[in-house]
Formats: C-alpha cells, structure tokens, sequence
C-alpha cells in the first residue's frame, strides 16, 4: 500500500457511510440500523431456525450485547423467542406478523443498498474483496 494509505482507515470511512445509508433506509425512523439490519437478517432466514447465537455470529457481537437487541425487537414486537423441544435453553428467533407486513420494504431496501454499493465492480473483484475481507476477520 501507499505510505499514508492503511487498509484499516479505509474500512473505518466504509463503515461509517454504510450505517449512515443503512440507518436512512425506509424503514427511516421505526428502527435503529442495528436493528433494521437484524431485522433483515432474521426475515432472510425465516425458513431456518435462528438463536442469538446466530446474530452474534453475523454481526459479531459479543453475547450480552446480542441480548440487548434480542430484548429490543422482542419488546418492539418485531420478534417473539420460541424454546424448542430439544433443548430446554435454546429458544429461537420468529419474526412477529408486524416484522412480516415490512418483510418485502426491509428485503428490498437491504438489496437496492447493496446494488448501490457493489456498482460497476466486477464480480471477480467482489468475490476477491470478500476473499480479502474474511481473511481480515480472521486475523483479528
């Protein structure tokens, strides 16, 4: 890299205007980026089951702060925790039908975000971003 350019300072400048765009989403106002983004999330895998152990992963979060948000959407009635039967500690994450009725609004206004984001890149250098970026990850 350039002498005065650093990969971490670049990041940081994405970061800020990635949650800047996400929190000025349609969703605008009804909730917080870190929960629309979490919202999104939990309707894209509805079909699966999800814990916040799920959410911990995708966002890295550390537990108590998953649990924050956890408790956040669940008293917002976007979420409701279900136990499951195999495990008596384990209770998963289902969307509330007030989630549901915004479902395809959230859906889309992640996608046309990320349209935005990935435009006129080509997806061989997508796909050698995100190759780049897990490693980064990784050694953090």
């Amino acid at each position: 890299m350039v002498k005065d350019e650093h990969a971490s300072r670049y990041i940081g400048i994405l970061a800020n205007r990635l949650r800047r765009e996400i929190d000025a989403l349609s969703f605008r106002g009804q909730y917080s980026g870190t929960e629309g983004k979490a919202l999104h999330f939990i309707l894209a895998h509805e079909d699966s089951e999800l814990f916040q152990k799920d959410l911990e992963d995708e966002f890295g979060l550390r537990p108590p702060s998953a649990s924050a948000l956890v408790k956040k959407l669940e008293q917002d009635g976007l979420i409701s925790r279900v136990p499951v039967s195999y495990d008596g500690r384990l209770k998963k994450i289902v969307p509330s039908e007030k989630a549901r009725q915004n479902r395809e609004k959230v859906l889309r206004d992640v996608q046309d975000l990320e349209d935005r984001l990935l435009r006129g890149i080509s997806e061989q250098d997508q796909a050698q971003w995100l190759e780049i970026t897990k490693k980064m990850i990784e050694n953090l």
